[in-house]
């Protein structure tokens, strides 16, 4: 299936994505982890790019998007906000991983009516736990902006306690997809589900943080059956 990569203009900064499917499909929008970009999304827009306009964005300061210097998981948010309406996506399913979950559920905190379904892969909002250093900047160049790394990891170590607080704002149905044997804390994956009125939570075991990559099959069968339901 091809892949089309567009540039876009939001809130006077450009951003790039990824799109696969047919324009006339329901879109879905997918949203990357730290230090990656939409491109690690391609294998799974390409099976889900039969029934959807599959739309991947690369977040500021990652891909081909502006290295903006100023990054939170709220600007993030803003970003997918300025996207939607850019794209005239009225109600879309949105899929999540790792940061990019986070900002899923904002997105969906913030704009319920916007979101049609929810997928978040192996993440929950951040919590207060033991504070995680920031590593020095590596010498080699990085196909991201470093200075996301700092900002996020600050916001991981200080969370504002109302991203869980307005879980139960999540109204749409909504599945977390865990991958059993990652450095995410499973049981915090599983008060999440149980705090988002409409949730499913199914674990992939063994497949690590990064599921739609370690087991594809696993993570698009999960994904599919929930879509199709």
């Amino acid at each position: 299936m091809e892949t089309r990569v567009n540039q876009i203009e939001l809130n006077g900064y450009n951003f790039q994505y990824r799109e696969s499917g047919e324009p006339s499909a329901p879109p879905l929008v997918a949203l990357h982890a730290l230090g990656t970009s939409a491109e690690s999304w391609d294998q799974v827009a390409n099976a889900l790019g039969d029934k959807y306009r599959v739309l991947a964005l690369d977040q500021r300061g990652h891909g081909g998007s502006a290295r903006i210097g100023t990054y939170t998981f709220e600007l993030m948010c803003e970003d997918l906000f300025h996207f939607a309406n850019a794209m005239n996506l009225e109600r879309f399913t949105l899929l999540g991983h790792s940061m990019g979950g986070t900002v899923s559920y904002l997105f969906s905190e913030t704009y319920p009516s916007r979101v049609e379904r929810l997928i978040v892969e192996d993440t929950p909002p951040p919590f207060a736990d033991k504070p995680i250093i920031v590593p020095a900047k590596p010498s080699d160049p990085l196909p991201f902006d470093w200075q996301v790394v700092p900002s996020i990891l600050q916001q991981l170590n200080e969370p504002n306690p109302e991203w869980w607080l307005r879980l139960h704002d999540i109204i749409m149905p909504t599945l977390i997809i865990g991958g059993g044997s990652s450095h995410i804390p499973q049981n915090k994956l599983r008060e999440v589900s149980e705090l988002i009125p409409n949730c499913e939570l199914v674990m992939i075991q063994d497949a690590g943080h990064f599921v739609h990559d370690d087991n594809l099959p696993a993570f698009l069968a999960t994904a599919k059956k929930f879509l199709d339901s």
